[in-house]
């Protein structure tokens, strides 16, 4: 695998000029984006995105399909010369949010936002695709440029590997890169680490089964409601008895749901919420130790625990050599106080991790705080308030095109 410590040659190649290039094509990133955000659309089948996607890159010098299975579009750019592929990543999907950002370009959708910045991933891939497009005698090997529905909990990316797009160049890729914009990070930065860069998901559902009866006799009954009670608490306290403090291990009960009126105990209680962990074997164990605490709680009070969990995304790991070549790339590029190494992972889900699970690669954080807001108190991803600093969309094409360029020279 090329190493991080061959970059100092690439300046003698492009890379200098990239950032200058990205910026050039702001006015059709910032057109595009903003066209996205007017028509978000929720899920693994976004047609109106689709087409716009398909809009954006149909001059270019691509070999473009789409999916069967989603409303996916996938982008080959061959180089001048035969070598390796190379695959740049962008999730096209919004969220079930009711925006109230103020943006004159808001949603026109009631109840649909991109409230997680994909649409500026859709924006920032599709003028990455171009500005490479320009430089293809440059580059020995292929560019897939993966445009993603799903990721919101729709598993998009296991769809389209299961599609062939690791294999669409006709050679397995050998190198993954993706970008996540981030408005509570100061504008233009990136930021990566080796390793875990994010947490896997799993979500839990509690179903609480006693027997229902009358407020006024609840010895005659078998409430379900403290026994679910109890169980939140005793959630929230295994992670901290369970696990060591450098293990991290988030757990959250975040729905609960009993009862119909004020004079009748339920039959059945139920609660539902999120565990996050950095590693497979802590993975493996919050699931197991969340069953016992729920079982032997349920049976304390005399109930029943009828558990489901659902399995989200792995584990987000960056291949060490791999996050060393983005940040290299990032100081070279944009300059070094606009590359950071994330000193730790966050929790937040990604399921770019399905394609890191088989190719080399590396994901990172681009920051996107608007300029005249703290970024501490900027409104997050996922938030209705929430505001991308579109210039630093300009940064992130001109990382894809780096991250290219770097490995195909």
């Amino acid at each position: 695998m090329t190493g991080p410590e061959q970059l100092p040659s690439l300046p003698d190649l492009v890379l200098p000029q990239l950032a200058d290039e990205a910026r050039a094509l702001q006015p059709d990133t910032v057109a595009l984006r903003r066209r996205l955000h007017r028509q978000p659309e929720i899920g693994l089948h976004l047609p109106r995105t689709q087409e716009l996607v398909l809009e954006a890159i149909k001059d270019l010098p691509l070999e473009v399909t789409t999916g069967t299975t989603s409303t996916s579009v996938t982008a080959v750019l061959r180089g001048a010369k035969p070598g390796p592929a190379v695959l740049l990543r962008g999730d096209m999907d919004a969220l079930p949010v009711t925006e109230e950002s103020g943006e004159e370009f808001a949603s026109e959708s009631d109840g649909t936002m991109h409230a997680c910045g994909h649409d500026t991933h859709v924006a920032m891939l599709a003028s990455a695709a171009r500005l490479l497009s320009r430089h293809v005698d440059d580059l020995a090997g292929s560019v897939v440029f993966m445009f993603q529905p799903g990721e919101e909990g729709q598993h998009g990316a296991r769809h389209m590997i299961h599609e062939g797009v690791l294999d669409a160049a006709g050679e397995r890729v050998e190198h993954a890169f993706g970008v996540h914009i981030y408005p509570t990070l100061p504008s233009g930065r990136v930021h990566t680490r080796p390793g875990p860069l994010m947490a896997s998901v799993d979500d839990f559902h509690v179903r609480v089964v006693g027997k229902g009866g009358h407020g006024s006799v609840p010895e005659a009954a078998c409430d379900p409601i403290p026994a679910a009670a109890a169980m939140v608490g005793a959630l929230h306290t295994m992670t901290g008895r369970r696990f060591a403090a450098t293990e991290p291990v988030v757990l959250s009960v975040t729905h609960m749901e009993a009862g119909t009126t004020t004079n009748i105990i339920p039959e059945t209680a139920f609660l539902e919420g999120t565990m996050r962990t950095l590693s497979d074997a802590a993975r493996s164990k919050v699931r197991a130790e969340m069953e016992s605490v729920c079982e032997s709680i349920a049976a304390a009070y005399g109930c029943r625990a009828q558990i489901d969990l659902t399995p989200g995304y792995p584990t987000t790991v960056n291949d060490a050599d791999e996050a060393a070549r983005v940040l290299e790339l990032a100081s070279t590029v944009l300059g070094p106080d606009n590359a950071a190494l994330l000193p730790e992972p966050i929790m937040g889900g990604e399921d770019f991790s399905y394609v890191l699970q088989r190719v080399p690669g590396a994901f990172a954080l681009l920051g996107a705080c608007p300029p005249d807001v703290d970024p501490a108190q900027a409104p997050a991803n996922h938030s209705n308030r929430v505001r991308h600093h579109e210039d630093a969309m300009a940064h992130g094409v001109a990382m894809h095109a780096a991250y290219a360029l770097s490995l195909l020279r």
